[in-house]
């Protein structure tokens, strides 16, 4: 499924939902990062996606890493809470979403890179080459924040 994400734009369509979202902020041993590059609308991303019945918040992080990635992971903490009324996110099947995500910081245990049905490529990017990705500003957000090593986590 496509989708479009619009963020402070006065010609976003109206949003009709709202889902739990997690992101997941990954560094290895080097401090490179862990990005995807998404299927749905091709931009690069930190790993997530939407909390399923029967899983804590810090189990669907794990889940969406491994299975976006081939990752294994461990949640340490929060980077931010995001839920930014004019950040909504337009599906293809006529949802539209209002951003709410809790991004966490994990640490890596192990496992192989692979892609998904839901991921295209799969990295570890050094810092210094994220600005010649195409992320979303709402990631370029999550990311400033965690690289930032921020005492208290962020939240809107």
């Amino acid at each position: 499924m496509a989708r479009v994400d619009y963020l402070n734009d006065p010609n976003a369509p109206k949003a009709n939902s709202i889902a739990v979202a997690v992101s997941v902020f990954i560094q290895d041993d080097d401090g490179r990062i862990l990005m995807i590059r998404r299927t749905d609308n091709d931009l690069y991303s930190i790993p997530g996606g939407q909390l399923e019945l029967g899983e804590t918040l810090a189990q669907a992080a794990v889940r969406e890493v491994r299975e976006e990635t081939g990752i294994e992971c461990e949640v340490t903490g929060v980077v931010g809470l995001y839920s930014n009324p004019n950040h909504v996110i337009a599906y293809d099947d006529g949802e539209v979403r209002q951003e709410f995500s809790i991004c966490f910081r994990a640490n890596l245990l192990g496992g192989d890179l692979r892609t998904s049905s839901e991921s295209k490529e799969v990295h570890w990017i050094s810092s210094s080459k994220l600005s010649e990705l195409n992320v979303h500003e709402s990631i370029r957000l999550r990311l400033q924040h965690a690289m930032d090593a921020r005492v208290v986590s962020y939240f809107t």
